[in-house]
């Protein structure tokens, strides 16, 4: 299984040559990366600090879902609508 920060690591690369081969700006790939690394709200197994609070909350798998997965579907929205607003290709 891959953490947060190792999926970021081995997509950057792939991004930048994508972003250099269309002949525009790197950064707007590499946001989105970040971004879509950071969100990791629908599991208790998605952080570490998820799992920090699963048992102790008395939390059950379902309820990460519940409140996890529109959480993750609020930040893919709104980072495919600013993202390219603030950093323009």
């Amino acid at each position: 299984m891959f953490t947060n920060n190792a999926a970021a690591l081995l997509l950057f690369p792939i991004a930048m040559s994508t972003g250099e081969q269309m002949g525009v700006s790197v950064t707007p790939f590499a946001i989105t990366i970040m971004m879509g690394a950071s969100a990791s709200f629908a599991t208790p197994i998605g952080y570490q600090t998820n799992m920090m609070v699963y048992g102790p909350g008395g939390y059950r798998f379902s309820d990460f879902l519940k409140i996890g997965v529109p959480m993750n579907v609020i930040m893919w929205i709104t980072a495919s609508l600013l993202i390219p607003l603030i950093w323009p290709f």
